[in-house]
């Protein structure tokens, strides 16, 4: 009987190598890596190949056979069977009853497989179970922090954005209503938390874009490869907070399950007070009901939390910061606004430094050379007035300039040499040598 081989392209090029290593050419080391084998596999390899020659490369067949397929016929009654009979039947229940009243002995995969190829079967989809993560054995470690928007009031039509933070260990919540989920919504609140308790070491929050920079670079726009850090990396950066950014809500149940609560007990206690609007809704809820919901669901374990440092003022830190060049004139232009910078420790000016705008909570405006405050002055009214006029005219004065020049024409003399023919100011002088 004939001897019938696969002979592959991976067998043609291990002979190849095997008989370059037997001449001599590359080391067995070098066909090892090429074959992406481990030295042992290609040293067995090699010695097959020194034994047996071609045949030492290819496979081998097991000498046990191979479990027989199941046949046609046997599906077609175990559809049959499922169909008439045991169509109530789990896969384990009718696996047994077919050895037990049919003879037919399958494994339980077997029987899976052929329902599910005969329809007769459809997979559950497995459910996602989360493991609940053990709290932070103190306090201050790590806060959550998220915003559920909701209609927390009957009255109001437009849902709200309730704002709040938790700490893992003891669960202490502090949260405050808003209009918008912005950025200066969750400074507020996190500057809150710091002024009751203090500092702490992270914020676990989700990738919204107020708290991370989730833009990429497109079709129609570039970004830079180092996303720049946003206001609130940058400030908790300057408290020396780590900020985390979950991958999914339920790797910050906590802060969920309190939302849970709140649009459960808050509502219905805001009803009973008959709260109407917001301002009074933000009263209630810090004055009353989160002492109450502290007092009575917080525990009580050991705290890590720090003071604010004197050095840090809370105003600059929770500001929104953005960097301007100073102009030659000692000037800064931000929100189409122009601000004269004056002199600051005998400097009289910071023409083409970098300074920081810095928009406070209040309204106000500071500007920060270096970390340190300087004064300016707003130019408006009158001076913003006389400065435009007299760039209106100086423009005028340009263009009107470039209009006459424009407009005049040079025309050259009659006796102008340009006007004369060239012939005539020739002379020819012709010569005879004989």
């Amino acid at each position: 009987m004939e001897k019938k081989y696969i002979i592959t392209e991976e067998i043609l090029k291990r002979y190849e190598l095997m008989n370059q290593v037997l001449e001599g050419f590359i080391t067995l080391r070098q066909a090892q890596e090429t074959l992406g084998l481990s030295y042992r596999q290609a040293l067995r390899i090699k010695k097959r190949f020194i034994t047996y020659g071609f045949e030492g490369l290819l496979r081998k067949r097991p000498e046990i056979p191979q479990a027989l397929k199941i046949s046609s016929s046997v599906k077609e009654e175990i559809i049959k069977l499922r169909r008439s009979i045991y169509w109530d039947f789990n896969i384990l229940h009718f696996k047994e009853k077919l050895k037990e009243d049919h003879g037919i002995d399958l494994s339980y995969e077997s029987v899976r497989k052929i329902l599910l190829e005969g329809g007769l079967y459809e997979p559950r989809r497995k459910k996602k179970f989360h493991r609940r993560r053990m709290r932070m054995p103190k306090a201050g470690i790590l806060v959550q922090m998220d915003s559920s928007q909701h209609r927390w009031i009957d009255s109001i039509q437009e849902p709200w954005w309730l704002v709040a933070m938790t700490d893992d260990a003891d669960g202490f919540v502090y949260a405050e209503f808003h209009s918008s989920e912005t950025v200066r919504a969750n400074m507020e609140v996190i500057r809150a938390y710091i002024e009751k308790r203090g500092l702490f070491m992270a914020l676990y929050t989700d990738k919204a874009s107020h708290f991370r920079t989730t833009r990429h670079g497109g079709l129609h726009y570039e970004v830079e490869v180092e996303q720049k850090e946003t206001q609130i990396e940058r400030a908790l950066k300057e408290l020396g907070i780590k900020l985390i950014n979950a991958n999914s809500p339920q790797a910050k149940g906590k802060i969920e399950r309190k939302f849970r609560f709140f649009q459960d007990r808050l509502i219905k206690e805001m009803r009973l007070r008959g709260i109407k609007d917001y301002d009074e809704a933000n009263r209630f809820l810090k004055e009353e009901f989160l002492p109450w919901c502290n007092n009575r669901y917080s525990c009580c374990v050991e705290s890590i939390y720090m003071p604010v440092p004197s050095t840090k003022d809370l105003d600059l830190v929770f500001s929104i910061k953005h960097p301007r060049k100073v102009n030659k004139d000692n000037t800064v232009r931000y929100n189409g606004g122009i601000y004269q910078i004056l002199p600051i420790n005998g400097i009289k000016s910071l023409a083409n430094e970098w300074v920081e705008m810095c928009e406070i909570r209040d309204g106000r405006l500071d500007i920060l050379w270096k970390g340190k405050r300087v004064s300016y002055s707003k130019i408006n009214g009158l001076e913003d007035k006389t400065r435009l006029k007299e760039k209106e005219q100086i423009l005028n004065l340009r263009t009107n300039t470039v209009e006459l020049k424009e407009s005049k024409k040079s025309t050259p003399p009659a006796n102008h040499p340009w006007r004369k023919s060239w012939k005539k100011n020739v002379t020819f002088s012709h010569s005879n040598k004989m």
